[in-house]
């Protein structure tokens, strides 16, 4: 089995979104609500690798995973602070991939000097990724209630935190 986590590339999009629709349209931890197409993936991807690293999980030249940060908020003063993602396809989740994905995105975030604060906002419940946060130095910030709507229900989000020592 050949593993290996890498850059993203532009045709890594048709994957991308194989993964994150499964969870647009059938979960509410991502709080878009219609499948995104390939055009729209396409240009995210090529937004984000302008700033910011952006990283997949491959086996045997299929991406299972994917893993970036991007800005956290608009203002110009927010700068300094970045807000984590990451999704692993849903049938190949409990292998350990989001592990090895968070591990090679957090080593790329701290390689980059601008960066401050990372920010992981988690739609709760959603204990896997609480955890994941906590066992990586992320400490709970804010906890919003019912800030969104989704599937018919009330949605609560956690704020998690890491400032990076520098």
């Amino acid at each position: 089995m050949d593993s290996h986590i890498r850059f993203v590339r532009i045709e890594d999009a048709n994957n991308i979104i194989d993964i994150y629709n499964y969870y647009v349209l059938n979960t509410e931890i991502s709080f878009e609500e219609e499948a995104v197409t390939i055009e729209e993936m396409s240009k995210r991807i090529e937004e984000k690798i302008k700033k910011y690293p952006w990283i997949v999980y491959e086996e045997n030249g299929k991406v299972l995973g994917y893993a970036y940060v991007g800005k956290w908020k608009e203002q110009s003063a927010y700068r300094h602070t970045v807000e984590d993602t990451i999704y692993v396809k849903e049938s190949e989740k409990g292998k350990g991939i989001g592990k090895k994905l968070f591990k090679g995105l957090m080593e790329e975030v701290e390689k980059d000097k601008e960066v401050h604060v990372i920010m992981g906002v988690i739609a709760l419940p959603n204990e896997k990724s609480v955890q994941i946060h906590e066992k990586n130095g992320f400490k709970k910030a804010a906890h919003f209630k019912e800030v969104g709507y989704k599937n018919n229900k009330w949605i609560d989000v956690g704020y998690w935190e890491k400032v990076l020592e520098r």
